[in-house]
């Protein structure tokens, strides 16, 4: 490597995981065209990478801030592209990140234009998921599995339950950030993850409902009703517990369905709902062996479904939803107008609405790698989530900020923590 030649991580080569960072090169020669790349490797082993090549200025540096790209990912000025573009070296795959223990490492790498592809700089960005102080406790109580994240301090804190996923494992990432922006976040699963059942028949709101007793218990909790963070399918479950739960102030709900899907649910073991089935037929095929499920649920809607419905008209809960117009797993703008229209007719206000014409299904916390598809646990095969890939990217920093936003307003905290 060209010592002379150095990348530059500003403001620090360590940062949390949904902290923008300022890519520059210094050192070049004057005009130079290098390739830029970042690569990285998820925790199952697959190597991720991106490359877009970029020509210094008169002065030999380069910044991503105002920059653009000439070629390769992307093209364009787009200061966290390295990062959003890279891509699996194999097809249909996520860069999951399960467990906050350890910092997603990537490394950013200037190479010789000409020749062999020299690499002339290297350094390497630590995006922790945990921030300084934050606490981690894995929770084994009752029927609760989980993982428990805690701000430093005496608090008082909101509190938010994550339903990242309803089971096939646990994800981290979205509580451990949350915490680290000073809520208490207890992240869960329904099966498939510890000691519990690897597929389940039916689904049991009380499961989630002792979770929240557990949460808003806990001596740094300072608010008197507790946050859900839901994703997909987890997003009908928010909806019950809005309306059949009391103590849930604030729910997010991101490209869920209006009705409850996949698994029957029940409540102190009372059905509440059936499941909304999907057609197979419907399914679209694609050549890279991912297929579009968009098409196949069944319609709430029709008379036959309207047991599936959740009425969350009657829940006093505030609700965010956030829905996106090119998601391919099922059609959310649709189910979110059909939400908002309903709580309208019902003279209710009680909420906000997001929606992002070119994002995809899986809006998580910011600059990870987009994934366009990936394995679907109820399918059972690869499916696509669309998306434009910048656009998606933009709507999760807007996403994400509105997340904090919104859960800070509607979960407010007593003076002092519990004694």
């Amino acid at each position: 490597m060209a010592s002379q030649i150095r990348v530059k991580l500003l403001p620090s080569t360590k940062c949390l995981f949904d902290d923008p960072v300022q890519v520059m090169v210094a050192g070049l020669k004057a005009r130079q065209v290098v390739t830029m790349r970042a690569r990285s490797i998820s925790e199952k082993g697959v190597v991720f990478s991106s490359s877009a090549t970029y020509r210094a200025d008169d002065k030999g540096e380069i910044d991503l801030n105002k920059d653009p790209s000439l070629s390769g990912s992307y093209i364009g000025v787009e200061p966290m592209g390295l990062l959003r573009s890279m891509r699996a070296d194999t097809l249909h795959k996520r860069f999951q990140i399960n467990t906050s223990l350890n910092p997603y490492l990537v490394k950013f790498s200037v190479l010789e234009e000409e020749g062999e592809g020299r690499i002339l700089a290297e350094e390497t960005n630590e995006r922790f998921l945990m921030g300084e102080g934050v606490t981690r406790l894995p929770i084994k109580e009752g029927n609760i599995r989980g993982v428990l994240f805690t701000p430093p301090g005496r608090g008082p804190f909101p509190a938010v339950l994550d339903l990242y996923t309803l089971g096939g494992g646990l994800s981290e990432k979205r509580a451990s950030l949350l915490a680290s922006r000073g809520f208490v976040v207890l992240t869960i699963a329904a099966f498939g993850f510890d000691d519990m059942p690897k597929r389940v028949k039916e689904v049991h709101l009380d499961y989630f409902e002792e979770a929240m007793q557990f949460l808003k218990n806990l001596d740094k909790v300072g608010s008197e009703g507790v946050g859900v963070l839901s994703l997909s399918k987890t997003g009908d479950i928010a909806l019950s517990m809005a309306t059949y739960l009391a103590g849930i102030d604030a729910v997010v709900w991101i490209n869920g369905c209006s009705a409850n899907t996949a698994l029957p649910l029940y409540y102190k073991k009372n059905l509440l709902h059936p499941a909304l089935m999907s057609d197979a037929s419907k399914v679209i095929h694609t050549e890279s062996g991912a297929d579009i499920f968009k098409y196949c649920i069944n319609d709430p809607m029709a008379e036959e479904n309207w047991a599936t419905l959740i009425p969350i008209e009657k829940a006093e809960s505030h609700f965010l939803f956030v829905a996106s117009e090119d998601d391919l797993n099922w059609d959310s703008k649709a189910y979110m107008d059909e939400l908002v229209e309903r709580l309208k007719r019902h003279g209710k206000e009680n909420f906000e609405c997001l929606c992002y014409p070119e994002a995809g299904h899986f809006l998580e916390p910011p600059y990870g790698p987009y994934c366009p598809s990936s394995f679907h646990w109820v399918a059972g095969k690869p499916a696509m989530w669309g998306g434009e890939p910048r656009s998606h990217t933009a709507a999760e920093v807007h996403m994400w900020k509105k997340i904090q936003v919104f859960f800070r307003s509607h979960l407010r905290c007593n003076a002092t923590a519990k004694l």
